[in-house]
């Protein structure tokens, strides 16, 4: 089949690949014009036969709206659009009701794989109508891992971002697991070797799982990660989890801890950390160490 691809960063570039290699024609627009195989969203939708299905790869937020909304402006009825960004629910149920008065359709996808995508495919969870994932479906076919699992229909607009948030979710609390661990390993004197440790932990044990494999990738790169300042930034989506689980009163105290850890990353000179600092120096006289 026939599709329009809209932003051919790492993720768009490696999926249009994916696609085509699977047989199917993809036309991707991208604002780079050396990425880009048309010149504008106007020659990309003219060059797509009707019925069109219109992908969007771009970053959440702002430049997801101002895309769908040329879109909107371009397709006709029976079109459907796709956002496999990393947009907020919310907005996917904003977007299906400002293109279905048009009677354009929407589907939301949540995208996994990162830049490994093109070779082991993708994991997808999309939201929409049944008449409008059965039209895309062929494209995820040709994303998704080889295997029986790998993609789902997640439920109605809006459930494959909410899925894929509360993935990231799991993602943040799991990452934060392997750093405490490996923060302590490498902290005593009796272990002299935490990347074997690591290492040894990919066959046969309960924690094994690809973010390992990766940890130790790191760690064959860069033994004791002395090249890397410790900060992390965190894509939006592990506050949504938080606040979505505070509006549904779900308790998640390992991925709200591991969120809030990621913000202590950002504090050269925690503030907090000097409250706690005179506390004790008050209550128990304990030494505190001064600015230099």
């Amino acid at each position: 089949m026939e599709l329009g691809l809209v932003g051919l960063g790492k993720m768009g570039g490696n999926m249009r690949e994916r696609i085509r290699r699977a047989g199917h024609t993809v036309i991707g627009y991208d604002r780079n014009p050396e990425l880009s195989d048309v010149h504008s969203l106007e020659e990309l939708v003219a060059k797509l036969k009707g019925p069109r299905v219109v992908w969007v790869m771009v970053p959440a937020g702002a430049a997801t709206q101002a895309t769908i909304d040329e879109l909107a402006a371009l397709l006709s009825p029976d079109d459907i659009v796709v956002d496999g960004g990393n947009s907020r629910w919310t907005d996917d149920e904003k977007h299906a009701v400002e293109l279905g008065i048009k009677g354009i359709g929407f589907v939301d996808c949540g995208v996994s794989g990162g830049v490994w995508g093109l070779e082991n495919g993708y994991a997808l969870m999309y939201g929409g109508r049944e008449e409008h994932v059965a039209r895309v479906q062929p494209i995820f076919d040709a994303l998704k891992p080889e295997g029986e699992f790998g993609s789902v229909h997640a439920g109605k607009v809006g459930a494959g971002h909410f899925a894929k948030m509360v993935h990231n979710g799991i993602e943040y609390a799991m990452m934060q697991a392997y750093a405490e661990g490996w923060e302590l390993l490498e902290k005593v004197d009796s272990v002299t070797d935490v990347r074997e440790v690591f290492r040894s932990w990919q066959e046969g044990t309960v924690i094994r799982s690809w973010l390992l494999d990766l940890a130790v990738n790191a760690l064959d790169e860069d033994e004791h990660l002395e090249k890397l300042r410790g900060y992390a930034q965190d894509s939006g989506e592990g506050r949504w989890t938080v606040e979505a689980a505070i509006d549904n009163a779900v308790p998640l105290p390992a991925i709200t801890a591991s969120l809030f850890a990621r913000f202590a990353s950002r504090q050269e000179d925690s503030p907090q950390m000097k409250m706690i600092a005179a506390l004790r120096n008050q209550f128990g006289g304990h030494a505190v160490e001064s600015k230099k």
